[in-house]
């Protein structure tokens, strides 16, 4: 099911310039929040970033010919130390039991390394749309950081597009507590206008590609004072602290 879906959103991505235009604007902030060094991408699913960061290893619990290694989050098939970044676009919402991610990226992470993320924003102004018109679930009232045993039922698509928001905006202290090597740099509001106009990997669009830029740059200019409010997307950073 998840590689149909794939499939799917990579011929989306080679047909919908504004979904390129919004993604690459994704990219290019992931980018600029790294620190020169081996990259790891989990959820890596259409394998878009490596057109921006070739060099990237490229990861998905499901195999696919542009990856490449398969890989549960959860359970990092890479020894301790591997690498300076681990990224994701819209891959910690899917994690069962984000706990078990967030040890793996401590383990797998150079001191100094980082987390990097891209992910769903809930707030006043996205809420409804999450709620009710994206096809994922929103559950605002689990614990995130929670373990236990993993469901050997459950699909690789199965999401709750609250986990980002309650982790890094609400629980943020807790993950530090937890994990004491990671520090949460940020995690910042951004998207407020032509992600949700775009229609996203949907058909359709209600913004033309030519308004893509200026409003992406508008965007810029606000979200440090409407984000909180309208936001759709976080850009997560959290970086391993270097032990004395």
């Amino acid at each position: 099911m998840k590689t149909q879906i794939t499939s799917q959103h990579r011929i989306r991505w080679q047909n919908k310039p504004i979904l390129r235009t919004i993604y690459t604007d994704y990219y290019r902030r992931i980018i600029e929040q790294c620190i020169s060094g081996k990259t790891l991408e989990i959820g890596g699913g259409t394998g878009n970033l490596k057109e921006y960061l070739p060099e990237v290893v490229s990861t998905d619990i499901v195999p696919n010919s542009w990856l490449d290694a398969v890989a549960d989050a959860q359970s990092l098939p890479f020894s301790d130390g591997s690498f300076v970044n681990i990224v994701g676009v819209d891959v910690l919402h899917h994690i069962e039991r984000p706990r078990r991610f967030l040890a793996e990226a401590s383990r797998v992470l150079q001191p100094g390394g980082r987390i990097v993320l891209i992910e769903p924003a809930i707030t006043p102004g996205s809420w409804c749309f999450y709620k009710y018109v994206h096809p994922e679930p929103l559950d605002l009232k689990i614990d995130p950081l929670e373990d236990g045993p993993l469901n050997p039922n459950r699909q690789p698509f199965d999401a709750n597009q609250g986990i980002p928001t309650l982790l890094f905006r609400r629980h943020q202290k807790s993950i530090e507590t937890v994990f004491p090597l990671l520090k949460v740099k940020g995690a910042a509001y951004l998207s407020l206008f032509a992600y949700p106009l775009s229609g996203g990997f949907r058909r359709w669009s209600f913004i033309p590609q030519k308004l893509a830029g200026p409003v992406l740059r508008f965007e810029d200019l606000v979200a440090p004072w409407l984000g909180k409010w309208l936001g759709f997307r976080l850009i997560i950073v959290v970086e391993k602290v270097k032990e004395n």
